[in-house]
């Protein structure tokens, strides 16, 4: 922090973002503490896990929807080799499904991107001091839905093609089932998510992170 006197050595930060702009706003915000430092940046997940082995940071900040490499198999690759390695995502879904996922990978913290400026600096903190932590927004979401019936893989594939405008004949081509086995699935996925119709199935699927377009 900006004018304190710290003893110990700054805690070392690889920022993560397919995005230029916004790592370079991490680099902005980390420039003024001196208990912080960035030793490295990268801009997809295989990137990350080289950067990772070369740089050994003490926190690493990890966007989820990147190219080559998603955020999640970067994070389990990264656990796997280290598994004490302290993660932060970074990310604009406030969805309960990906925060979830995120956490199971072994993510020690989830913060929305529009709340870096506020929140960045006492979560990397947080989370270095051995802590998890979580925005209020998202851990809401998750506390609202922990009860849910979980939507099953063979249902979400379902889901992800209803999302592409497939119609039921059509899925049960592509997923060599029967038009009846996805009538079923659809009358579930309804069910599950409260929904009270295909398109609006969609939409709550997008927003909690079940599905990606």
């Amino acid at each position: 922090m900006s004018g304190e006197i710290h003893d110990q050595a700054p805690i070392r930060i690889l920022a993560v973002d397919d995005h230029q702009l916004l790592r370079v706003g991490i680099a902005t915000l980390l420039l003024p503490e001196s208990d912080m430092e960035l030793v490295g940046e990268a801009a997809n997940g295989r990137e990350a896990i080289v950067k990772f082995r070369e740089c050994r940071p003490d926190v690493t900040l990890m966007d989820l929807q990147m190219p080559e490499m998603s955020g999640f198999d970067a994070i389990f690759a990264i656990r796997n080799e280290f598994p004490g390695a302290r993660i932060i995502v970074l990310t604009t879904y406030t969805g309960d499904v990906q925060a979830q996922r995120a956490i199971k990978a072994g993510a020690r913290a989830y913060l929305l991107k529009n709340l870096l400026h506020k929140e960045l600096l006492q979560t990397i903190r947080t989370v270095h001091a051995g802590h998890k932590t979580m925005s209020p927004d998202i851990a809401a979401q998750v506390a609202e839905h922990s009860g849910d019936e979980r939507v099953t893989p063979k249902e979400i594939e379902v889901l992800r093609l209803i999302a592409m405008g497939k119609a039921n004949k059509e899925i049960a081509a592509q997923l060599l089932i029967t038009e009846e086995t996805v009538k079923s699935r659809v009358k579930s996925i309804l069910a599950k998510l409260g929904a009270n119709h295909r398109t609006h199935a969609t939409t709550i699927g997008l927003k909690r992170g079940i599905i990606e377009l």
